[in-house]
C-alpha cells in the first residue's frame, strides 16, 4: 500500500458499530461487573478487578455518538486521523478518539462589494453570492487552517481573476455584448463558479452555484462612463435617423420625377434635398419655403 503524503488527506470511513448494539453489550457487561463486584465484596473484600472493569466501562461510554442528518464526525486518535462518520444515526466508536463535527449542509456566502479593474483598466464594483458544501471532510479539516476563511479568500481571488479578464461594457455597431461583464452575466457566473471550484479543490469543497449580485462602475468614473454611453446612444440614434431620412428623400425625388410633377434643375434639387433633410432630421419643427420653377 502506497504511503500517503504528509499533507495529502482523503476521507476514510471510521471503524464503528451500531450504537444500540453497543449499548446492549455495555449494559450486559455493566450488569455482570456489578454482580461480580457484589460477589467479591461478600467473599474477599475489595473488588479491584471489578473496579478496573467499571472504570473501563465508564471510559467506553465516551464512544457513543449521535450524528444528525448532514453532519459528519471527523475522528483523530492521539493526533492521527482515523476516519470520518458521515452517516446519520447512533454509533459507538473509539472512546479515546477526539471528534470534530463538520456540517455537510449547503452554505451561502455573500462576498463584500470589492473594487476590481476590468480588462480595460476601468474600476468596477462587484459582489457575488457563492453556494458551497464540504465534499471531503478530511481535506476540509486538515488541509487548510480554517475552511470558512479559506473559501472567503478564494471567492475574492476568483472574482478578481474573472472580472479582470473581461470588459465591463462596450458599444459596437452590431450590439454584440456577449463577452462583456454586463452583457453576459450567465457566462460570468459560470466562469466564476469554475474558478472558485478550482481554487477550493484542495480543501475538499464543492461549489453548487455562483451568482453576481452587484455589478457597477466605481463611483469615481460612473458619471463619465454614463456620459460616454449616452453619447454612443445619441450617435447611433442620429445615424439611424440620417440613414432613414436619406432613403425618404431619395424615394420622394424619384416619385416626383416619375409622376412628371416638375423637372428640377440641379440647384433646385440641392435646395429641395437640403430642406427635406432639415425637416426630417431636425429635432424642432421647421417650415421650409420652396421656390420651384415649373
Amino acid at each position: 500500500m502506497a504511503t500517503q503524503s504528509k499533507n495529502q488527506f482523503e476521507q476514510l470511513p471510521a471503524l464503528r458499530i451500531g450504537g444500540w448494539l453497543a449499548l446492549l453489550i455495555w449494559l450486559m457487561l455493566a450488569g455482570f461487573t456489578a454482580w461480580s463486584a457484589w460477589t467479591s465484596i461478600q467473599d474477599r473484600g475489595l473488588p479491584l478487578i471489578e473496579l478496573a472493569a467499571g472504570a473501563a466501562l465508564m471510559i467506553a461510554t465516551k464512544g457513543f455518538v449521535v450524528i444528525a442528518p448532514n453532519l459528519a464526525a471527523v475522528l483523530t486518535f492521539f493526533g492521527k486521523y482515523i476516519g470520518t462518520i458521515d452517516e446519520d444515526g447512533f454509533f459507538w466508536c473509539n472512546p479515546l478518539a477526539s471528534r470534530r463535527l463538520v456540517s455537510l449542509r449547503i452554505n451561502n456566502f455573500t462576498t463584500e462589494t470589492i473594487k476590481v479593474n476590468d480588462k480595460n483598466g476601468n474600476p468596477v464594483e462587484v459582489g457575488a453570492v457563492i453556494s458551497w458544501r464540504i465534499r471531503d471532510t478530511a481535506k476540509a479539516v486538515f488541509s487548510v487552517n480554517d475552511y470558512t476563511s479559506f473559501i472567503e479568500m478564494a471567492c475574492e481571488s476568483a472574482i478578481r481573476e474573472v472580472v479582470s479578464g473581461r470588459v465591463y461594457d462596450h458599444s459596437t455597431d452590431d450590439g454584440d455584448t456577449s463577452k462583456t461583464l454586463r452583457g453576459d452575466l450567465d457566462g460570468v457566473a459560470q466562469d466564476l463558479m469554475s474558478t472558485v471550484e478550482a481554487h477550493v479543490a484542495v480543501a475538499g469543497i464543492d461549489i453548487h452555484s455562483a451568482k453576481i449580485t452587484h455589478l457597477a462602475y466605481a463611483p469615481e468614473i460612473a458619471m463619465a462612463m454614463l456620459r460616454k454611453q449616452q453619447a454612443a446612444a445619441v450617435v447611433a440614434a442620429r445615424k439611424l435617423i440620417v440613414t432613414g431620412a436619406v432613403g425618404m428623400v431619395k424615394d420622394a425625388l424619384d416619385e416626383i420625377q416619375q409622376a412628371g410633377i416638375v423637372n428640377f434643375k440641379d440647384d433646385e434639387r440641392v435646395t429641395l434635398v437640403t430642406n427635406l433633410l432639415t425637416v426630417l432630421v431636425s429635432e424642432s419643427e421647421t417650415q421650409p419655403v420652396l421656390t420651384l420653377n415649373k
